[in-house]
């Protein structure tokens, strides 16, 4: 691990990397558990090492994609397994995350009545006991997807324009943006996806317009933080123009 984290240039760390944690399931049913079991190993335990890895290479913003509204379709057993265990995790970590500095946030659809109620109320009372901290924000996106995301942004967008308070020539990039989920959230800098897919999945699609993408095959449950410095090492070795020229 040292050996990785010696290659890392700490002055020039991207300020936000996100997450498809995908796998789960086929690494269970390679091992002949349940997926459910793929969900707890990947939930409970690569999560929390990814996190701790995340805050010993200095990273700020760190977000997870883990649930999105097209997860909806998946067996109703899987659904409820990671409903009800998210409420546990949450009960665990939260101690955790404000002992450790790191500001819980949740972006995705809260209004969705298939959301638990206890699961949002969970999410928004670790939102209020970690909002002071300050070293790494991360961000869980549950019940997420970028073209909801947008919708619902738009949706704010032309109830103002009903109430006469904005004009529709005043509609703008910057206006979209600030009704997103998160809009004071940068930008992702990186996007990885674990198992090896090679696709973004509905994912920051607003956010991640420029983003760096990684896509790797191991798959989540056996991802750690070594994986993760991995993954901003090869960030380090790419060059951004964001449409310009070297």
């Amino acid at each position: 691990m040292t050996d990785v984290l010696a290659r890392i240039d700490r002055d020039r760390l991207p300020q936000h990397v996100a997450i498809i944690m995908d796998g789960n399931g086929r690494w269970a049913s390679a091992r002949g558990l349940p997926r459910t079991e793929g969900h707890r190993v990947g939930i409970g335990e690569s999560v929390a090492d990814v996190v701790d890895g995340a805050l010993e290479v200095g990273l700020r913003y760190l977000t997870l994609y883990a649930f999105s509204t097209e997860n909806w379709k998946r067996p109703q057993a899987e659904v409820d397994f990671l409903m009800s265990y998210n409420q546990e995790w949450l009960i665990q970590q939260r101690d955790g995350f404000k002992a450790k500095g790191v500001r819980f946030g949740f972006i995705g659809r809260r209004s969705d009545p298939r959301v638990p109620q206890r699961l949002l109320t969970l999410a928004e009372e670790t939102e209020e006991m970690t909002a002071a901290c300050d070293r790494l924000t991360l961000t869980i996106a549950l019940n997420y997807g970028g073209w909801a995301e947008v919708v619902d942004s738009v949706r704010a967008l032309t109830a103002l324009v009903q109430e006469g308070e904005l004009q529709p020539d005043e509609i703008n990039a910057e206006k979209i943006r600030s009704h997103l989920y998160a809009p004071e959230l940068p930008d992702p800098d990186l996007i990885v996806r674990t198992s090896g897919e090679k696709r973004i999945s509905n994912f920051l699609l607003w956010q991640g317009a420029y983003a760096e993408l990684l896509f790797t095959d191991v798959l989540w449950p056996d991802f750690r933080r070594e994986q993760l410095w991995e993954a901003i090492a090869e960030y380090q070795r790419r060059t951004r123009t964001f449409g310009g020229v070297e």
